[in-house]
């Protein structure tokens, strides 16, 4: 059956005992390959990389980002839009908790995304790449990632084979030691995902007016568009609407709240989108 990025559920209330740590940095600076230390350190349990529930080198729910075949889907998959990869994981996090969980993504942005959708509290810690690895560290991995296009999953080879479909190039010992055998070395593997993960994502501003102008269109109560504009910033989106309605059975302003909520929603879902603000300016009403 094909997922789709449905409403999430009503969480469970158990979710709410779960502390949650965020590991930040951007693409390609080694935060999966530090990741399994710097929980160590923390005392969390589990660790959330690109669609995975990981602890102590196993996947214990969820999918990899990389191994799917475009970056879009990639980005879908490592935010949990898909409904029964997403149900998937808060029912394995739901049988953990209470425990500590650290997400690993490029922004607190991206973070506070991912535990919108999971039904998690917001991180009481925020730990940067540039607090665990040295200039000189970082620059190494960045380079590492340009020229070989490798990338790091915090999981021992067995386990990822199972759940990628790029080449496995090798299992890599760990970072640090440890006197816990079972956080020994080689919990890391090496692979090439389908596509590369470098660079950026653009969805021309055109593209996005015309599908916001369809998602506004899709029904009986726009009789008219007179202005569309888009506000971006980095990852997130305003969108400025002056248009005239058709009442029909509803008011203009539960009209104007639903037209507000089917942007938001339509956008976020085919672009990846943060969705912020859908202002909507009414000029004319007809019966």
């Amino acid at each position: 059956m094909r997922e789709a990025g449905e409403a999430q559920g009503t969480p469970a209330p158990s979710l709410s005992s779960i502390k949650v740590y965020a590991f930040v940095g951007p693409a390609g600076t080694g935060k999966s390959q530090r990741a399994t230390h710097v929980a160590r350190q923390q005392g969390i349990d589990l660790i959330i990389d690109d669609g995975l529930v990981v602890s102590r080198g196993r996947i214990m729910a969820g999918r990899s980002a990389k191994s799917e075949l475009n970056r879009l889907r990639a980005i879908r998959r490592a935010i949990f839009e898909y409904a029964a990869h997403r149900e998937e994981v808060v029912q394995y996090l739901a049988s953990r908790a209470p425990c500590r969980l650290m997400v690993l993504a490029t922004s607190l942005g991206m973070v506070r995304k991912i535990v919108h959708r999971l039904g998690l509290s917001d991180p009481v810690k925020v730990i940067q790449i540039t607090d665990v690895a040295t200039p000189e560290e970082i620059e190494e991995a960045l380079r590492e990632r340009r020229e070989k296009r490798q990338h790091v999953v915090p999981v021992a080879r067995a386990q990822i084979q199972r759940n990628f479909a790029g080449k496995l190039v090798s299992q890599i010992k760990g970072l640090f030691r440890s006197r816990d055998t079972e956080e020994a070395e080689g919990r890391n593997t090496i692979v090439k995902p389908p596509f590369s993960f470098d660079g950026r994502v653009t969805i021309g501003t055109d593209a996005i007016l015309a599908m916001c102008r369809r998602l506004l269109e899709l029904g009986d109560h726009v009789q008219k568009i007179h202005e569309l504009e888009l506000e971006p910033e980095e990852d997130s989106l305003d969108v400025n609407v002056v248009l005239d309605l058709r009442l029909g059975d509803k008011s203009a302003l539960a009209i104007a709240r639903l037209l507000q909520r089917k942007v938001r929603a339509g956008l976020s879902y085919f672009t990846g989108m943060d969705v912020k603000k859908v202002n909507i300016r009414v000029v004319e009403v007809s019966l």
